[in-house]
């Protein structure tokens, strides 16, 4: 088994993955979706965490040796970001949507310097719009971006032109594809549906469910 195999086991496992073809999850964006991703879940189970933990410290150190630094997308990415970031023994900071609206009106949550190298830490990767709204909010404070890991993403293509556009190299522990393959592997999904789940992640603004 791959490690992109074993984590999407370990996320079927504990279902912060859950799968349903006949009554499709809808998205705060409005799509209708055959999948729902929930890995905040992760965070309750200790073996499970700590396994995500360590595979994703070890991807950030495989691919982003000269990291000064590590930085979580708020919310889902903060808890992430601060285990690799304990792991790799590394200064942690994170990024909120928008500046608060008290206090200091941070935007950006503890301690940073301008040019320091940082590596973006997120949960899921989906369109991939929120993602790179704090590659910005970290650019214009004169961090030097190199690039975004994350546990999951769904392999949008508007996510991978959003990301070659902005020039941010992204990496996920498991990826959509790789978790259909499983799926199917091991019972949960019947062949029949592969390709109508494969199609959703093609146009999933426009997919309604129907069997095609």
């Amino acid at each position: 088994m791959t490690n992109q195999q074993a984590v999407a086991e370990k996320l079927l496992q504990i279902k912060a993955i859950r799968l349903n073809t006949e009554t499709p999850f809808t998205w705060a964006s409005g799509w209708k979706s055959p999948i729902y991703c929930d890995n905040r879940r992760v965070l309750s189970f200790p073996h499970e965490r700590e396994f995500i933990k360590s595979e994703m410290s070890n991807l950030i150190f495989s691919t982003f040796e000269e990291a000064d630094l590590l930085a979580g997308v708020a919310t889902a990415g903060i808890a992430w970001g601060a285990l690799a970031a304990d792991q790799l023994k590394l200064p942690f900071i994170y990024v909120r949507p928008k500046p608060k609206e008290h206090g200091l009106g941070n935007q950006i949550e503890g301690f940073f310097e301008p040019g320091q190298k940082v590596v973006v830490v997120e949960d899921l990767i989906s369109t991939g719009k929120s993602s790179l709204q704090v590659v910005d909010v970290l650019r214009q404070n004169q961090v030097e971006v190199l690039g975004m890991v994350s546990i999951f993403q769904y392999g949008f293509d508007t996510a991978t032109r959003s990301f070659e556009a902005a020039g941010i190299p992204f990496y996920s522990l498991t990826t959509y594809p790789v978790l259909i393959e499983l799926a199917i592997q091991k019972g949960l999904i019947s062949t029949d549906k592969q390709e109508m789940l494969l199609q959703w992640s093609k146009d999933p603004a426009n997919w309604s469910g129907v069997k095609l």
